[in-house]
């Protein structure tokens, strides 16, 4: 059944739990093997996850940011990585649905093939002498006008869900003048390819390679946005990514509970959960997902009520979200593995897993010391009122 069918959130995420269940008995293998779960995005096609976030009006679901994030965790505590990339492509196609950032018919044109096709998009943005674009680096990425369209070299890096997307969204400096701007590139273009850098210890299974780009042929209706380098507005949709760091916590509180709820050695009777020690970190790692939850889904909900000029001040709220979730995430799986042991770094233990994934969050926009930076800024500015 499409998800789309359902007429709740609630019925949304309980078949999506029943869907990805098998996605976390993949898990280890793909992250051992360093393999790219093809099979995890070949289910949701099946039940139209892609298509959640495209706006209804063009034949979408709509859903909320507060649904899109709950819906994430979900699939975060089943897989991370997979969590993490398909986030990407929702949270982006939700952005511009919303925004009309697009031309109208380039927008449908996509959004019918996310429909009928399941077609996955992320951006393309950072670059191995740029950095993070969130830093305001301009891309060494370069497009040239060629007759009536353009000519685009240069290479990408991080470019999560490589091996199996359809569209590129590629920052570029334009030729001959001082703007940016972002080409949509389809896979099947001459000149594109990807080369399989990916050799992370965390999220491995996102297949984040480098995205190759030699004399690719564009047409000028590609160039479908021009960019302020630096000047990011407020992106409600990159709560996604706290969202994941939640749901990987959840798993490993889970994993951690059940075990200390059974672990019974000979040395005592019951079992470890009644240990005052271990009691008192199964009640630290209920307290951060608590405090977790509240955060998050207060300002997703936030920002669906919110008008645009309201939404354009919450930047210093959005990046506290994701610094103190992802924070709080570090420390739920650190306190697991305290309660597990040395049998957590065993490579069949999921928390091992778990822990190197959680630190791939401090390494994804926003970057922590540019939130603090932001909440000190509106704390001064507050002064002055």
């Amino acid at each position: 059944m499409k998800l789309i069918e359902l007429a709740t959130m609630e019925q949304r995420i309980e078949q999506l739990e029943k869907v990805v269940a098998p996605f976390a008995e993949r898990a280890n293998k793909h992250d051992e093997d360093r393999t790219f779960p093809f099979e995890n995005y070949q289910d949701l096609k099946e039940i139209g996850y892609q298509a959640l976030t495209i706006p209804k009006k063009y034949g979408g679901a709509g859903i909320s940011l507060y649904e899109l994030i709950r819906l994430q965790e979900v699939i975060a505590a089943a897989d991370g990585s997979t969590a993490l990339s398909i986030g990407w492509h929702m949270g982006i196609t939700k952005h511009l649905g919303e925004n009309s950032i697009w031309k109208e018919d380039i927008y449908q044109a996509f959004a019918q093939d996310v429909i009928n096709n399941g077609s996955l998009l992320n951006n393309a943005a950072t670059e191995p002498a740029t950095g993070s674009p969130t830093r305001g680096g301009k891309p060494e990425t370069v497009a040239k006008k060629s007759g009536d369209g353009w000519v685009i070299n240069g290479r990408k890096t991080f470019t999560t869900l490589a091996p199996i997307l359809d569209y590129f969204v590629v920052s570029t400096s334009i030729d001959g003048t001082d703007q940016v701007g972002n080409f949509l590139i389809k896979r099947e273009r001459n000149g594109v390819s990807i080369d399989e850098t990916w050799d992370s210890i965390g999220m491995v299974a996102t297949g984040s390679h480098d995205l190759v780009l030699e004399d690719v042929h564009v047409d000028q209706a590609d160039l479908v946005e021009y960019l302020t380098p630096g000047n990011k507005p407020a992106a409600g949709w990159l709560l996604h990514i706290p969202a994941c760091y939640l749901g990987i916590a959840r798993a490993a509180q889970t994993y951690a509970v059940a075990f200390a709820s059974s672990y019974s050695p000979s040395s005592i009777k019951g079992t470890i959960s009644d240990i005052p020690a271990v009691k008192q970190k199964i009640g630290e790692m209920e307290l951060r997902i608590l405090e977790s939850e509240s955060f998050l889904y207060t300002i997703a909900q936030k920002w669906d009520k919110s008008d645009e000029e309201a939404r354009q001040i919450m930047k210093p709220e959005l990046g506290a979200v994701k610094l103190s979730v992802v924070n709080k995430a570090l420390e739920i799986v650190d306190l697991a593995m305290r309660i597990v042991g040395a049998r957590s770094l065993s490579k069949q233990n999921p928390l091992q897993r778990y822990y190197r994934d959680v630190r791939a969050g401090l390494h994804n926009p926003p970057m922590d010391d540019m939130t603090i930076t932001q909440l000190a800024n509106t704390s001064i500015g507050k002064i002055g009122q």
